[in-house]
């Protein structure tokens, strides 16, 4: 395929590194991989604790961060359940949960992967453990009312973090 543009990344955590976009944005995913939301709408809604991306605002399309919930420190009030659901990067780090060219872990590599930016082997483990997340849906429906959004929230803000929806 050939490239339709070329971000260069600089930021807080990654500077010289480029990628080339090779797909329509929010288009091409794989068959298996239907993400819920958007990464913009899952900005907006709110997840982790609003830091997430906040120093990336060259990176990803500024209607991203219109209506976004950011904030240069952790506030888990910024959270769409007001509950903490994350774990440090550190902790991603020390599990081996961190992969490829994306230093924040899934939520960057999903952010890129929805602008066309496409790595099929990277690409394959990150659809995988996005599958494999499916379970704690499956923990809400068997343990909750159905719509009973105080129900589980820890795991409702984890699907929404992992683009599933979590108003089951």
């Amino acid at each position: 395929m050939a490239p339709l543009q070329k971000i260069i990344v600089s930021d807080k955590m990654q500077t010289d590194y480029s990628y080339e976009l090779v797909a329509q944005t929010g288009e091409g995913f794989a068959p298996d991989f239907c993400p819920h939301y958007t990464p913009e709408e899952m900005l907006k809604l709110g997840v982790f604790e609003g830091k997430y991306l906040s120093d990336c605002t060259n990176e990803f399309p500024g209607s991203w961060y219109a209506e976004a919930k950011i904030s240069d420190q952790p506030d888990v009030s910024l959270n769409h359940f007001g509950i903490k659901s994350r774990q440090p990067l550190s902790v991603w780090r020390e599990k081996g949960w961190i992969y490829g060219p994306d230093p924040r872990g899934w939520f960057q590599w999903y952010c890129r992967y929805y602008l066309g930016r496409r790595l099929p082997d990277i690409d394959r483990i990150q659809i995988g453990r996005w599958k494999g997340f499916a379970r704690h849906a499956g923990q809400v429906r068997a343990n909750c009312y159905p719509g009973d959004v105080f129900c589980r929230p820890r795991q409702r803000q984890a699907l929404l973090q992992w683009s599933y929806d979590p108003f089951i």
